[in-house]
């Protein structure tokens, strides 16, 4: 492919594709979120793991580093920092002393409930721009095609077939 004209219309061809537009919202998205947490002093790394601990609390770092898809020494960085701040304790696992369990302290409780009510504003924002009916719909379709990359990439990894996503209700319907 050393034509241009053919270079340019693969080019072209790739910004018209679903998972371009995917990655453009998610950029904008995560653009919006750094601007409206960052006078919280956070940042939405901040936010997910908060949000991870206040769901499930007793989170071990190895155990969010595989929830969030980072690394366990990005996850140790961040836990220092909110650690410092105040906004996490860890504690001992009861029968494995050298895992520690992570725990949202009161003013991480507070902390998260701020940094979650301007979340929510940008998820009202978004279902203001679309409307409640095609928020809806969105909301189904990007979680039927997590469901198939997620079944992809698990069929991928044990070296069998892709299985049947879990349903999410019917995508082709408003």
């Amino acid at each position: 492919m050393d034509d241009p004209v053919e270079k340019k219309a693969s080019s072209d061809a790739a910004l018209d594709r679903v998972l371009w537009a995917l990655r453009r919202a998610e950029m904008a998205m995560q653009a919006l979120k750094e601007q409206r947490l960052r006078p919280l002093g956070l940042a939405p790394a901040h936010y997910s793991l908060m949000l991870s601990v206040r769901v499930d609390p007793g989170l071990t770092g190895a155990e969010l580093a595989r929830r969030l898809g980072v690394t366990p020494q990005a996850v140790a960085s961040l836990v220092g920092k909110l650690e410092k701040r105040g906004h996490l304790r860890r504690r001992a696992h009861p029968r494995h002393r050298h895992i520690q369990e992570l725990y949202l302290t009161e003013s991480g409780v507070e902390e998260l409930a701020a940094a979650d009510a301007e979340i929510a504003s940008l998820e009202h924002q978004v279902v203001q721009t679309l409307g409640a009916t095609d928020a809806r719909q969105l909301k189904k379709l990007l979680h039927h095609v997590a469901d198939a990359m997620q079944a992809t990439s698990a069929a991928a990894e044990s070296g069998g077939t892709t299985r049947q996503p879990a349903s999410h209700g019917d995508c082709t319907q408003s």
